[in-house]
């Protein structure tokens, strides 16, 4: 494999799932083939410093720029193509593809002889705007191949290139590690801590913003409770739509029956995955469809871990699903449906464990994560 630079804003430690996809492939490339340019994540010393600290913990060359977002400018693609050639790279992988694969020709000129960008939720979204639409064409002309999470994204980012941008296409998800998330990660110490060994837990592990859910499955509870009493639903994560759902579950009196963890460490998630009898979330697409969920690989983890789950239908949540198999999708917003398949999977403990059990193996079959890092060492 060549030697690669990686360029892109999502990469730890600022959080979120494109971040830990790309810092996951990252470490399984050849760390001494490898170097990131990157954003500033946070400015002032608590940012420095735990940004400082990451990186030097990496096994491979990352490079910060002094802006916290880095976009297509002359001096952005100066210093790419300058990195480029003081490291020696002949390929380069577009962490996401819009907007930052605009630079493609100029590292192209500049001694780039592979260009790989990976499209996510957000290009999908371009592909519907005129103008953003005409640069996604652009970026699929400057590169090699363009590579997608699954059957909806291709569908919706392929219209927007040319035919011969659109033929080079390559699937490459986010991968899940299947010796973190597992049957037995922790889960038990979690619900006694939390004081909730006795009760049926549904657990939604997301960031919590509108798109993915958390109050349609507030709205399910009632449901939920007036068949199975005791249950409970646990949102682990955090985000800007904490207060409001509080207060939704306040108002629906469900203060007992919907428990809040807050921001969970990375190193602490796989137990709070196994803290559930099911997965759910929901997710929804909004804003005329330039809201949608690229993938959920929330739903992959959840189904290592040996969970059945419940996805709303937004955007390519679905793909992550074997309807029936692994788990249901349920149309993003509806609380009734929801809670219609949460009652269904609590009162039935053979259901979840069959399902659970399928969801695990379809996660060692097709998204482990050497599988997918092996597919992108091929493109590079």
């Amino acid at each position: 494999m060549h030697k690669t630079l990686i360029v892109t804003n999502d990469f730890p430690p600022r959080p979120g799932g494109i971040q830990a996809f790309l810092h996951s492939m990252a470490l399984r490339l050849d760390p001494s083939r490898v170097v990131v340019y990157t954003s500033t994540w946070k400015r002032g010393r608590e940012g420095a410093e735990a940004t400082a600290a990451f990186d030097a913990e990496q096994p491979f060359t990352v490079v910060r720029d002094r802006t916290t977002m880095l976009l297509p400018t002359p001096r952005v693609t100066k210093r790419a193509c300058s990195l480029l050639a003081e490291h020696g790279c002949r390929a380069v992988w577009f962490g996401a593809a819009a907007p930052l694969g605009l630079m493609a020709p100029a590292l192209r000129r500049a001694g780039a002889e592979r260009i790989v960008a990976t499209t996510h939720g957000h290009e999908a979204g371009w592909a519907q705007l005129p103008v953003a639409r005409g640069l996604l064409r652009r970026i699929g002309e400057g590169t090699d191949t363009l590579t997608y999470l699954g059957d909806y994204t291709r569908r919706r980012i392929a219209a927007a290139l040319s035919p011969g941008a659109a033929a080079r296409m390559v699937q490459l998800p986010p991968g899940v590690d299947e010796k973190t998330f597992h049957p037995g990660s922790g889960g038990d110490a979690v619900r006694a801590r939390l004081g909730l060994t006795d009760r049926p837990v549904v657990v939604c592990v997301s960031r919590l913003v509108r798109r993915k859910g958390q109050d349609t499955l507030i709205e399910a509870m009632p449901r939920v409770l007036a068949a199975v009493p005791d249950a409970v639903l646990l949102i682990v994560g955090g985000g800007p739509r904490r207060t409001d759902l509080e207060r939704l579950a306040a108002a629906r009196g469900l203060t007992d029956a919907v428990r809040f963890t807050g921001p969970v460490a990375w190193e602490e998630l796989p137990a709070h995955y196994g803290a559930g009898d099911v997965f759910a979330m929901p997710c929804r697409t909004r804003r005329g469809g330039l809201d949608v969920e690229g993938l959920g690989i929330v739903y992959l983890e959840a189904s290592a871990t040996g969970l059945p789950v419940v996805a709303g239908d937004s955007g390519g949540a679905p793909d992550a699903v074997l309807d029936g198999e692994t788990g249901h999708v349920v149309p993003g917003g509806s609380p009734a449906r929801t809670a219609d398949r949460l009652v269904e999977l609590l009162r039935d403990p053979g259901l979840r464990t069959r399902m659970g059990a399928r969801g695990r193996r379809w996660v060692e079959e097709r998204w482990r994560w050497d599988l997918l890092a092996e597919r992108l060492r091929e493109l590079l």
